[in-house]
């Protein structure tokens, strides 16, 4: 009669899960390793043009040697950025489709949306911020102020008589301004247009007084002394004009509207891949000529770790939500 031997079972079980067990230990690692097999599709909510498609250009061309496969930029304008961003939400998780998301995508946008088909901070996995754009507090001349803290005063002592020019209903300038108006506790008259050079325009011919504008717009007539800039809306100044106080320190301490550029995949994507983009992104995009080209723009590089962006992110979304939900404000069309 055959005897089981008991003690060389139990020695070839226990090899067998220490194998099994190293093997799978082994799984993310050898997928890190391969990955990317195939080019990166990196879908920009935009029309080619704009501050989003350079950012996004930049990262295609200094991270695709590195990864060993091209990163594909595609553009997929429309609706506000919901059409790139539901599409790379119902993406594969695997690697392969990425989003340059910026504010009106991951953050305000959908805080405006109560229909949205999808969630700004479950629906994506963070990778990297890639760039921010702060903005410029600037007045017409004939205003009577010279700092953030004059027109504070100004505006209380005027209320709802100061008007205010932006570039349309629920865009930064006009979400900016309101977080102004709450933190400062005054009251000014909305005036909305179409567009930057339309605001831009009544504000140099007097027809509006105030207005938060974009610095490729601001800083030429601010140069040229056409108006006034009384601060920018980054807590920290900006090396695009370092010469212009923040609000921050202007008078309205905590204030701070900026445009955040950043990549994102869908939500599921293996951490390991999300690490190895993380890398080639931090790792190649701060050189002098991808700084320089992104100031053109008005862009300040700044890149950041996978969780720095889901934080940044889930608190830009909760901050803007409150100030839309307070403000009452509704996406205009």
């Amino acid at each position: 009669m055959r005897i089981f031997n008991m003690e060389k079972s139990s020695t070839y079980g226990i090899a067998f899960m220490t194998a099994a067990i190293g093997l799978c230990s082994t799984m993310p690692l050898s997928h890190a390793q391969t990955y990317p097999t195939k080019p990166i599709r990196l879908i920009v909510p935009n029309v080619p043009g704009g501050g989003t498609d350079t950012v996004a250009r930049l990262i295609a061309e200094k991270a695709s040697p590195g990864l060993g496969q091209q990163i594909i930029v595609e553009n997929r304008g429309g609706a506000g950025g919901r059409i790139a961003a539901e599409l790379v939400a119902r993406s594969p998780k695997d690697g392969y489709t990425l989003l340059l998301g910026s504010a009106a995508t991951l953050i305000t946008g959908p805080a405006l949306d109560a229909d949205r088909k999808y969630d700004p901070v479950k629906d994506f996995a963070p990778i990297s911020l890639a760039g921010t754009t702060a903005y410029m507090l600037v007045t017409h001349p004939s205003l009577p102020v010279k700092s953030v803290r004059d027109l504070i005063n100004l505006a209380k002592a005027s209320p709802g008589r100061i008007a205010y020019a932006t570039t349309g209903q629920g865009g930064p300038a006009h979400l900016g301004t309101e977080l102004f108006q709450a933190m400062a506790q005054v009251k000014m008259i909305h005036v909305p247009y179409k567009g930057g050079a339309p605001a831009m325009l009544s504000l140099l011919q007097g027809e509006t007084f105030v207005m938060i504008s974009n610095f490729i717009t601001a800083l030429p007539p601010v140069r040229a002394n056409r108006v006034r800039a009384l601060g920018v809306t980054s807590l920290k100044r900006t090396p695009l004009a370092p010469d212009i106080p923040t609000i921050d320190e202007a008078g309205l301490r905590g204030f701070e509207l900026q445009q955040f550029y950043s990549v994102v995949a869908p939500a599921g994507t293996p951490a390991e891949v999300l690490q190895k983009l993380n890398q080639e992104i931090v790792k190649t995009l701060p050189a002098p000529d991808v700084k320089q080209r992104l100031a053109n723009e008005g862009i300040e590089l700044q890149t950041s770790t996978p969780s720095e962006l889901g934080k940044l992110n889930a608190e830009q979304f909760a901050k803007w939500l409150k100030v839309i939900q307070q403000a009452g404000i509704q996406r205009s069309g």
